[in-house]
């Protein structure tokens, strides 16, 4: 933590003497204003320090974006984002999509229309199926 202490005091510092609409005042105004962000990862050592896996799983919607300008209606674009989403879930969770899939789409019809279907969501899966 020395580094990042070190890191803040020169930002503290230097803001003052920046001129605020410039790159590099942009870049110290960015830093301080998000500082609590940045380091939480210290604080939490479930917390990654960069985002990197979150970047990559969002890379889907950024390079589906042109398609789903083309849906249909806007039903079927929330479709489309629900199915992502679930996948991407299935993903963070290590659990396999087709696996989950064959199993959702296997006992969800033979469960009541008003039943809790929670257990079926892939975090939920997950957790039974480790055990």
């Amino acid at each position: 933590m020395p580094v990042l202490n070190a890191l803040k005091a020169w930002l503290d510092n230097i803001a003052p003497k920046i001129v605020p609409d410039t790159k590099l005042g942009d870049a110290v105004s960015y830093t301080l204003n998000q500082w609590d962000y940045l380091t939480r990862y210290i604080t939490d050592g479930r917390m990654p320090i960069d985002n990197n896996i979150l970047e990559r799983d969002i890379r889907v919607f950024a390079t589906g974006r042109k398609s789903w300008l083309f849906s249909d209606t806007a039903d079927g674009a929330k479709a489309s984002a629900v199915v992502y989403s679930l996948m991407l879930t299935c993903r963070a969770c290590g659990v396999d999509p087709l696996t989950w899939l064959r199993y959702v789409l296997t006992e969800l019809p033979q469960r009541d229309e008003a039943a809790e279907i929670d257990d079926l969501l892939p975090f939920n899966y997950a957790t039974t199926t480790a055990a």
